[in-house]
């Protein structure tokens, strides 16, 4: 019985053995027992965080996997596979105080949730949960690193579980620590049972909260797997543990904290006083928006900002008023041209259509094609230069029945095009100027001759055929000389042929060749060349 007693203590003292130095996972950068460390940055005030987002700048820092911040959940530290870890450290310090920390611990055989504190001379102070032991959570502290103590620990039974929200407080004096669970005292530790205060924790601390695995055969000793709980198979995770808030105080006020000698106590701690980074970070007022901006202006000011927006934007309206004005009056205006220029179209359209006249056949450019039968010549081309119609002002024909119009007005197409008003205009494919044109003698002295751009020759024949689709001529007409050379051009006149004064009843459509210039009298001549010579 006896041996039996002895060792269940001997395996007690394994298990605390086993627990303490799974628990002491703290490290430092610079141990002030050791050598001379930069001052600590004091916290200096009291504030709540909540995590539903970012943390303000440069008062947490995020250390291994990277921490979410969830609307709902606030802090999200998850563990999805062998070698994770998550851990959220506050950048300042606080030197005697408390925290109240509102969290879910992580589900998972192995998985290890907890809320650190943490010294630069490796005190401690723990809440840690074993995310295979749901209704169970376990208190801890250290003094200056010492983990061979096996009565630091303490096991605490949960109402409900661990993995629901759950408010871990904890208190810390110059003369004792308290862990309270949901406003509960579980328990209390006087500096006076800590080795007579020589591992009491009495050196500034930052909080520290995460989770790490314990149960990581291929990382942690046997011990420590065994103390987790066992060993973790990732193949059920991720974990997760939330953090929706943390409130800090500070018991001590000032700007930091800095170790005076290597004793690691509360007595080689100087506070230099004035206000800490974190205090000036955490109560800067936020940017205002701009309506609160607008409601922080005095009344005089916004009434005047009022008076020059309202002249701004009446100037503004003025002036779209004047452009709309004047563009609705020009749009007028152009359309009232479009329509009656349009209506003058169709009117001169009802009257040729009226007068029998097809409105495509009065171009005045180059040769076209005349549908009507009877006007157009072979091929059904004639010239948009063509001169008169067949019976003209003063001619031995005599007038026509009505009045006389070069479009013909009887209703039926002209037998010739209409003349092109630009007598002198440039030349064109199918005109010669010519330095003389013949008088007529069918025709008296005042008719008009067209000077430019087009050369006549005369018929005495009234059935002379017209070369370029007209009918022929009455007496004394004249047709249209397509490409011919001027009248003084003896190389293109047959022998004996009279001066251009004297030309009569000769009609030339196309000048002849090199080959065919001096052909003597009677010659016949190419395809059209002289279709006539002396009748």
């Amino acid at each position: 019985m006896l041996s039996y007693s002895r060792s269940a203590a001997a395996l007690a003292l394994l298990v605390s053995a086993l627990v303490s130095s799974a628990a002491a996972q703290l490290t430092t950068k610079c141990n002030p027992m050791e050598k001379t460390c930069p001052a600590d940055p004091a916290l200096g005030t009291a504030h709540t965080f909540y995590f539903n987002s970012t943390p303000p700048d440069d008062t947490f820092t995020s250390e291994a996997a990277q921490i979410e911040y969830d609307e709902k959940n606030g802090a999200v530290f998850t563990i999805s596979e062998e070698g994770h870890s998550a851990t959220l450290s506050s950048n300042f310090y606080f030197f005697y105080g408390r925290t109240e920390v509102l969290m879910k611990a992580a589900r998972g055989q192995g998985i290890i949730s907890s809320i650190v504190w943490g010294s630069d001379t490796l005190d401690e102070v723990d809440w840690e949960f074993k995310g295979g032991n749901e209704t169970w959570v376990f208190s801890n502290y250290f003094g200056k690193g010492n983990t061979n103590d096996t009565t630091t620990g303490g096991d605490h039974q949960v109402s409900g579980s661990i993995y629901d929200l759950h408010n871990y407080t904890t208190v810390w004096t110059e003369d004792k620590l308290e862990w309270h669970l949901d406003g509960n005292l579980l328990r209390t530790l006087e500096a006076k049972d800590a080795n007579n205060t020589h591992n009491f924790p009495q050196t500034p601390m930052t909080l520290r909260l995460g989770s790490w695995v314990g149960g990581d055969t291929k990382t942690q000793a046997p011990g420590t797997v065994e103390w987790a709980g066992g060993a973790t198979d990732y193949s059920q995770g991720p974990f997760t543990m939330y953090v929706e808030s943390a409130r800090v105080e500070d018991y001590s006020s000032g700007k930091e904290y800095t170790y005076t000698d290597m004793t690691g106590s509360a007595q080689s701690i100087k506070i230099t006083e004035g206000n800490s980074t974190a205090s000036e970070i955490i109560n800067k007022e936020p940017e205002k928006s701009l309506s609160e901006k607008w409601a922080a202006l005095p009344e005089g000011t916004r009434i005047g900002v009022y008076a020059a927006a309202g002249a701004v934007g009446g100037l503004l309206f003025i002036a779209l008023a004047v452009y709309y004005i004047k563009q609705r009056r020009r749009g007028q205006k152009e359309a009232a041209l479009a329509a009656k220029m349009q209506e003058e179209e169709r009117v001169e359209l009802e009257r040729f259509k009226k007068g029998g006249r097809n409105p495509d056949d009065l171009n005045f450019d180059g040769t076209e094609y005349v549908g009507a039968a009877g006007v157009a010549g072979k091929g059904g081309m004639m010239s948009s230069y063509s001169a008169i119609s067949d019976s003209p002002p003063g001619s031995s024909a005599g007038p026509p029945e009505k009045a006389w119009d070069p479009t013909g007005s009887d209703g039926n197409a002209s037998g010739m095009p209409l003349l092109h008003r630009e007598l002198n205009g440039p030349s064109r494919n199918n005109s010669l100027a010519s330095p003389t044109l013949p008088q007529s003698p069918g025709f008296p002295p005042s008719f008009s001759h067209p000077s430019s751009p087009v050369n006549r020759g005369f018929s005495a024949s009234p059935h002379a055929p017209s070369r370029m689709g007209s009918t022929g001529p009455q007496a004394g007409g004249y047709i249209d000389r397509i490409n011919s050379p001027g009248p003084n051009s003896p190389e293109t006149r047959a022998h004996g042929s009279p001066a251009p004064h004297d030309m009569y009843g000769m009609s030339r459509i196309n000048s002849p060749g090199p080959m065919q210039s001096n052909r003597g009298p009677g010659s016949p001549g190419p395809q059209g060349g002289y279709s006539g010579g002396y009748r």
